[in-house]
């Protein structure tokens, strides 16, 4: 018989510099070889401090696009619905659009001293209109002779995951995923094939075990799994004890066996 062949995919973590928590558990899954891939809060409080490290860490870094959480600072910024709302009436201003895209990607380049592997945004923003066609032009501007890849929320069909997280899934993919790709394709832009990983940030270690190996079942070739761990929360994150969850069961030998069992290996 045949030895099934084995399927690339990236699992990526988020939020890398939001807190030291979170990077801790990141560089840490890393070394586990549980990730390859962690995305940018530039303007997070820890992202400087821990930019080395990450560096070192082997993984893809990438941009998380930031318009919905200050993090103490001036800005663009709104909550994610309000966001949604005047992208698709475009009423958002493209000055500032382009200014905020601008200081995130010259932070980026600043801290880490080279360009993304990929982007994708915060809450999925990056792919919201007006910001998304802000985006591209000014990642074709800097990149155009080495493109980062791009993040896109398209769900694989046929999922087994429960009604409400299916229906959470294509709300996200239905806030720009499909136009988005068009345009990034057009750009030369490469994308991933399907996207797992959404969920409603509820109940803990045992939950959370259970999707991960629903969507470890559910992965094919190119997909990207997002993910959000941390070590132990933070008082000022509010999805800080699921991020704990999540970590612990990352971190666990019984992942390590699902990703084994699915022929799945790290891009």
């Amino acid at each position: 018989m045949a030895e099934a062949k084995s399927k690339k995919i990236i699992i990526c973590a988020d939020d890398f510099g939001m807190n030291s928590s979170i990077d801790a558990a990141v560089l840490h899954l890393a070394r586990l070889r549980r990730l390859n891939a962690t995305s940018c809060l530039v303007e997070g409080p820890a992202f400087a401090a821990d930019a080395a490290a990450l560096k070192n860490s082997g993984l893809q870094i990438g941009l998380h696009l930031n318009f919905t959480e200050s993090l103490g600072l001036p800005g663009l910024y709104r909550p994610v619905s309000k966001l949604i709302v005047q992208a698709w009436l475009r009423r958002l201003d493209t000055n500032l659009l382009h200014g905020q895209i601008v200081r995130q990607l010259n932070l980026f380049e600043q801290v880490l001293g080279q360009g993304p592997d990929f982007v994708d945004g915060h809450q999925h923003v990056h792919q919201f209109a007006q910001i998304r066609e802000t985006l591209l032009a000014e990642l074709e501007r800097r990149y155009a002779g080495s493109r980062p890849w791009l993040r896109s929320t398209r769900v694989r069909s046929g999922s087994t995951m429960p009604l409400a997280l299916r229906v959470k899934s294509k709300i996200i993919e239905l806030l720009g995923a499909r136009r988005f790709a068009r345009l990034a394709r057009g750009y030369g832009f490469a994308l991933n094939g399907g996207f797992l990983g959404a969920y409603d940030f509820q109940g803990g270690e045992s939950a959370y075990r259970d999707l991960l190996r629903r969507w470890l079942e559910q992965a094919r070739e190119g997909d990207v799994l997002m993910c959000h761990p941390a070590q132990q929360p933070e008082p000022d994150d509010g999805l800080g004890v699921q991020r704990m969850a999540e970590y612990r069961v990352l971190a666990s030998d019984q992942a390590e066996v699902w990703m084994a069992e699915q022929n799945l290996v790290l891009a």
